[in-house]
């Protein structure tokens, strides 16, 4: 039985960028890696769609014991991920050995997917890891565009966050946070 309390995107994160996978981190857990003070519990990415990533994809939630959660089995159910399943959907929520996982092929504001957000991705540290994340205007766009209750709640911490980068940035030029 999984622990569904354990929140460790890293084991996740690890999987997929040892296995060359072309993602953004989006959501909540970008936003916190921007600096954001809300808490998330679950991680969010948007791949690229051609099939070899794929692929490497289906290795690495192979690696981390990915199963499709609902709200009937929050544990997860045990299905055969592969990348003609991927290449279906839009969305895939899923329970890892890291944590409750989402896949967004298409996130909100960003029907292009990963082709829309790449172009604008920093490069975060999670202890020594280097992960694509989404760019906080491209967080904040998506949020906007899904315009969720919880989206709408964070959405002036995370635009105070965005003014307080610029502040720095224009007080300190050239040096970064």
């Amino acid at each position: 039985m999984p622990d569904l309390d354990r929140f460790e995107p890293e084991l996740v994160l690890r999987a997929l960028v040892g296995n060359g996978v072309a993602f953004v981190v989006i959501g909540g857990y970008a936003a916190t890696l921007h600096g954001s003070p809300s808490l998330t519990l679950d991680a969010d990415v948007c791949a690229a769609r051609d099939r070899d990533n794929l692929e490497r994809l289906v290795a690495a939630l192979r690696e981390v014991h990915a199963r499709i959660r609902t709200d009937a089995f929050p544990e997860g159910v045990a299905v055969t991920l592969d990348a003609r399943f991927l290449e279906q959907m839009k969305m895939v929520n899923l329970v890892t050995d890291g944590g409750s996982f989402d896949l967004a092929f298409e996130p909100a504001g960003f029907p292009e997917g990963y082709a829309g957000l790449a172009p604008h991705a920093v490069g975060y540290d999670i202890d020594g890891l280097v992960v694509p994340t989404a760019a906080l205007a491209d967080i904040i766009r998506s949020k906007e565009a899904a315009d969720r209750p919880k989206d709408r709640a964070v959405l002036p911490i995370l635009k105070a966050l965005q003014d307080e980068i610029a502040y720095r940035e224009q007080s300190s030029p050239g040096v970064m946070p």
